[in-house]
């Protein structure tokens, strides 16, 4: 089962890395391998927990966009066929 972390355990787990402790026990007190460790830190290093969440809204609001555009292309994509068809 995948387990979900907030912004606030993310951004505490990489502060303590920055602070001087070692991945493996960081790893281990939170309950992850290394791995998701080290995505977490490209993804959230030098943020602080209120531009994580300012992050996540945007990557959200950027996905409805993403949708609402191909919904429009496709409707367009469409009316085209319809209209250059011979009656």
């Amino acid at each position: 089962m995948k387990k979900r972390f907030s912004e606030e355990q993310i951004i505490k787990a990489i502060k303590q890395h920055e602070a001087g402790t070692k991945v493996d026990e960081i790893c281990r007190q939170v309950g992850i391998s290394n791995g998701p460790f080290y995505n977490w830190r490209s993804k959230y290093a030098g943020l602080e927990v209120n531009e994580a969440k300012r992050l996540r809204e945007l990557e959200l609001e950027n996905n409805k966009l993403k949708k609402l555009l191909a919904e429009k292309l496709l409707e367009n994509e469409a009316m085209k066929d319809v209209l250059t068809k011979k009656w």
